[in-house]
């Protein structure tokens, strides 16, 4: 004898409403996704459009009187690439440096202390980055520049003399390393304490120091998550527009790093977009075009290294 609940074929409304709200929350997810691929596309479609003119314009056509678009901007890629490295190289190892501090080394209360003077550092405008750059900064390494050209100058870096006011390429760097400095310290940070502690307290049980068991443990796991912080980092120090433009003395491009001269691609768009029409604003925008290829490459370059070490993090 088949006995048959009293509740079978009623509808339940608390099931019904749930499964609504999962297909709202699932609509609203796949709308924010195609909007901003959308608006993605939209952007490099006004980019491509606008920067024809200037990349099939032939000599005597340009505003700048160069023989190509790409003779014009080449010199601003170098110099974007250049001051985007050596802010990569001296942010690195200093953030997670302070990543690894915070999460592993100090008492909770002094590591709260540097997570927000570490946010704090991110929420500082870009502008004030760029005023204190010009203003105290640059005069405060004039004396390193001039020792560094006088016993140093056989190095291409530093041959060829040095700026008296400090507006430098590597003037610049520098302030692009404390701008990306926050970023990398607060995702290597998040990072780092998401180890498993099973891992770290084996690791200390079979006789590990605190460093070796970070060896061991913490920066195998973190890989993945180290490079995607660098990336985003690299990404802020290549787009990053007034500070560059506050500090930089722009020039002709040189190998030189403590002298005058040398640019970047969004420093060149701040100084002269507002004043340009007609030639001059297409060969801007296809140098903006060149910049949002470059970003594009290294996000996607990252995207890579992340990929190939996800499924074996060293700690699993």
């Amino acid at each position: 004898m088949t006995v048959t609940s009293p509740s079978s074929g009623l509808h339940d409304p608390k099931s019904a409403a749930g499964r609504a709200g999962d297909k709202i929350f699932s609509g609203t997810a796949l709308t924010a996704g195609i909007v901003i691929l959308a608006i993605l596309a939209f952007v490099a479609l006004y980019l491509v459009v606008e920067s024809i003119p200037a990349l099939t314009a032939g000599e005597g056509e340009l505003s700048h009187g160069k023989t190509s678009f790409w003779s014009y901007v080449w010199p601003m890629m170098i110099g974007t690439v250049i001051a985007s490295a050596i802010a990569l190289v001296i942010a690195t190892p200093v953030a997670i440096g302070v990543a690894l501090f915070i999460s592993h080394y100090a008492p909770k209360r002094v590591s709260q202390a540097f997570g927000y003077v570490i946010d704090l550092l991110a929420a500082i405008p870009s502008v004030v980055y760029g005023a204190w750059g010009m203003a105290f900064l640059g005069p405060q390494l004039v004396p390193i520049y001039a020792w560094l050209a006088e016993n140093a100058g056989w190095i291409p870096l530093f041959a060829g003399g040095y700026s008296q006011t400090g507006r430098t390429l590597f003037t610049a760097s520098v302030v692009l390393a404390v701008m990306i400095l926050p970023i990398i310290t607060s995702l290597c940070r998040e990072i780092f304490v998401q180890t498993p502690k099973l891992h770290e307290e084996a690791a200390l049980a079979l006789g590990a120091t605190r460093w070796e068991m970070i060896k061991m443990s913490v920066l195998p796991f973190a890989r993945a998550g180290i490079v995607s912080a660098i990336m985003l980092g690299l990404g802020r120090a290549l787009g990053e527009t007034m500070a560059v433009t506050l500090v930089l003395s722009p020039g002709a491009l040189s190998a030189n790093i403590i002298n005058v001269g040398n640019q970047t691609i969004p420093s060149e768009i701040a100084l002269n977009f507002p004043e340009a029409f007609g030639m001059r604003q297409h060969e801007l925008i296809a140098a903006g075009l060149v910049l949002f290829v470059i970003t594009l490459a290294v996000n996607m370059i990252a995207r890579w290294i992340v990929s190939r070490h996800k499924e074996f993090s060293g700690a699993n």
